[in-house]
């Protein structure tokens, strides 16, 4: 295989008590790769304004194509993300917001 057909490298997303793990693809949103492996995530907009996914990575990072969408400064600060418009930069572990 040649360099110009590099294979796009993908993360482990974890969610869950169980120890649940997905592909997490860096060109898709994680809710997303989330839902491709089965993960019921909660979620309505997809664009980041609802907030119905909001969680917060255990371990991670994330990108966004877009300035923070949807989230109070309280949010960010506590690092707080939206699955639906945030890209995997990393191997994550995500929780459920009880914000």
């Amino acid at each position: 295989m040649s360099e110009s057909q590099a294979v796009i490298p993908f993360f482990i997303a974890k969610v869950g008590d169980d120890g649940t793990q997905v592909d997490a693809w860096p060109d898709q949103p994680l809710l997303v790769s989330l839902e491709q492996g089965g993960v019921d995530w909660p979620s309505s907009c997809r664009n980041g304004t609802c907030r119905t996914c909001i969680g917060v990575p255990a371990k991670g990072e994330v990108r966004y194509d877009m300035d923070w969408p949807g989230l109070s400064p309280e949010e960010k600060a506590e690092g707080c993300v939206l699955p639906c418009v945030a890209y995997p930069m990393s191997d994550l572990e995500l929780e459920g917001s009880s914000i």
